[in-house]
């Protein structure tokens, strides 16, 4: 039994790895430089080996995705166990948005395409629809019951992403301004939007 726990252990390790690689390759390079012949390269295996755990290159990107949505649903939860008013839960969820895109900048091009093509997922799994959901569902808590129909929750959700979205895309491909104004400008935003809710 030890020994079947600790192959699955050293399959665990080697598929971690080859993702790790990934994105160290992305950091140095860019993503037009990953390929499976250079991970296998950086992690010292045949191409063959990477090929036992991920069938292509889209595999691993699919992969990258899913773990992004991961990492952003889970910032997402920590902002929102932050505050206890739902207008500042989804200023903070936006924010950790925001922060997440910077701090881990080559996943969030993966997952949204910004200089990369992004992954057209075929199943929309849970981990990738949870932010989505998150945020969805706050901008529905927030808008009077009076005003309240899919499409205007929808019409709220897409306003934000689109303001969040652009700004990072804009300072990911050509920085214009600082940090500060940056985070000034989104803050007015998203509070402007939160105010037309209510």
């Amino acid at each position: 039994m030890a020994s079947k726990d600790r192959i699955l252990r050293l399959k665990d390790d080697t598929r971690n790895n080859i993702l790790a690689a990934s994105i160290d390759i992305v950091k140095e390079e860019g993503w037009q430089a990953l390929s499976m012949r250079k991970i296998a390269d950086k992690i010292e295996y045949t191409a063959p080996i990477i090929y036992e755990y991920f069938a292509n290159k889209d595999a691993i990107l699919n992969e990258l995705t899913r773990q992004g949505y991961v990492k952003l649903g889970n910032l997402m939860q920590q902002a929102i166990s932050e505050h206890s008013d739902p207008a500042e839960q989804l200023e903070a969820m936006w924010l950790a948005y925001w922060n997440f895109a910077f701090a881990e900048k080559e996943l969030y091009q993966v997952m949204y395409g910004v200089e990369v093509n992004c992954c057209a997922m075929q199943n929309m799994c849970p981990d990738i629809q949870k932010p989505m959901n998150m945020l969805w569902d706050k901008i529905e808590e927030i808008i009077p019951a009076d005003k309240r129909t899919e499409e205007y929750v929808d019409t709220k959700y897409y306003t934000c992403w689109s303001v969040v979205h652009g700004l990072i895309s804009i300072n990911m491909t050509r920085k214009l301004t600082s940090d500060e104004m940056n985070k000034q400008v989104l803050k007015d935003a998203i509070g402007g939007i939160i105010a037309s809710m209510k």
